[in-house]
């Protein structure tokens, strides 16, 4: 069956080879990205090669929660539904930590706006729509002043394995308020760690290695996107690095930990936007 699909960080490492293989299975694949040229280049080079699915790209900053909201509002005004979200966009070495909206831009982007947008999009999701988060095998308690970008000086490797905790911990959580706080018997949300030190820019630049090959992460996404051993996923964790549904860090099974993010999340939200 023919989804659309949307996928962040696209014009990169895992988001660019995961695009590249949901164009080819024919689904309706709506693109984001950063820059402006890069998104454009990108969306030509997979309308060459599409048979039968429709393009769309959609530019956003994911380190300001402003441009992740009008981004939303472009993504729900352009469909009518939404088959599958998969927040892929993330950073890990910055040579700015600091946002414009005052918050470490690790947390911003690899946990805090995949929430917005998630969110956001909720009116385009059903009970078969599937969220699609990336994990990380590097997970740490979160410190909740870092979240909300009171505590700073977090080195590359400590901020990224919090917020990769962070997005794991509102994976679950979600998955398992959604009826009461959505009305929803969905979307599935599921976190999954595409795997370990793959190929990506992202890895290079922060480790200096050329990594494993970018196909095992845009493997694991397409499956977790669309085949059947993940329709009573939502909630879970999957580790690509063992091939199967694993345990997170524990704090993500806490509930009241789980909560205390997710609220201190809201919160940063309704400051932002007021």
């Amino acid at each position: 069956m023919q989804k659309t699909i949307l996928i962040t960080g696209a014009t990169d490492g895992i988001g660019l080879e995961t695009a590249k293989k949901l164009v080819k299975l024919d689904h309706h694949v709506l693109l984001h990205g950063r820059s402006p040229s890069k998104l454009a280049e990108l969306q030509a080079q997979l309308e060459a090669v599409k048979a039968k699915g429709r393009l769309a790209s959609y530019v956003a900053d994911f380190s300001t929660l402003a441009s992740v909201s009008t981004m939303a509002e472009s993504v729900i005004d352009g469909n009518e539904s939404l088959d599958v979200l998969i927040n892929n966009a993330g950073v890990f070495k910055v040579s700015d930590t600091n946002t414009s909206e005052g918050l470490d831009v690790r947390f911003a982007v690899n946990a805090i706006a995949p929430y917005a947008l998630t969110k956001c999009l909720m009116p385009l999701f059903d009970s078969s729509s599937r969220v699609v988060n990336l994990s990380s095998a590097a997970q740490a308690s979160v410190d909740i002043d870092a979240l909300l970008g009171v505590k700073t000086g977090l080195d590359d490797m400590e901020a990224y394995a919090q917020s990769k905790l962070a997005i794991t911990m509102w994976s679950r959580h979600m998955a398992k308020n959604r009826v009461l706080e959505y009305g929803l018997d969905g979307p599935v949300v599921i976190a999954v760690n595409p795997g370990s030190l793959l190929g990506s820019k992202m890895v290079r630049e922060a480790f200096g290695v050329e990594g494993a090959d970018l196909t095992i992460g845009a493997d694991i996404l397409c499956r977790a996107a669309l085949s059947d051993e993940f329709v009573d996923a939502s909630g879970k964790y999957y580790d690509n690095d063992s091939k199967q549904f694993a345990a997170p860090h524990p704090d993500a099974l806490d509930d009241t930990l789980s909560s205390e993010v997710v609220r201190v999340i809201e919160s940063i939200l309704k400051d932002k936007a007021a």
